[in-house]
């Protein structure tokens, strides 16, 4: 039998420390790399609302926007956006060839606070 509790902790926890190390990275100008870990923070959160709502072990795909569908969770649109615009930066963490120009400091900067509420909105919901 599945205990899912511990599925939910694991993925909270690891979506908490994967958000430091993407401010860190960003603070430290690794703007490419932070970007990744910022997409994995987010992507982690998902799969424990996917577990604490399905009852079940979230599945291994790596789609904000899939994995915001398998939770149920009703977001508005501006924030299926935003982690829509946040996707590209899982597959440009993973295959160079993909990559595009890196956002400046100032635009990582940005796009780190944006993330941040509904980052915190998703954990503080669990």
């Amino acid at each position: 039998m599945v205990n899912i509790d511990k599925h939910i902790l694991y993925w909270r926890n690891m979506a908490e420390e994967d958000w430091e190390v993407a401010n860190q990275l960003i603070a430290s100008n690794k703007i490419r790399h932070g970007l990744f870990f910022l997409h994995l923070a987010l992507e982690k959160i998902l799969k424990a609302h996917v577990c604490h709502n399905t009852k079940d072990i979230a599945p291994k795909v790596h789609n904000l926007i899939s994995l915001l569908e398998l939770s149920g969770i009703p977001l508005k649109q501006r924030h299926t956006d935003l982690l829509a615009e946040m996707n590209p930066f899982n597959i440009e963490g993973r295959y160079p060839e993909m990559w595009r120009a890196v956002l400046s400091q100032e635009e990582a900067d940005k796009l780190i606070q944006k993330v941040k509420g509904i980052y915190e909105w998703l954990k503080n919901q669990l």
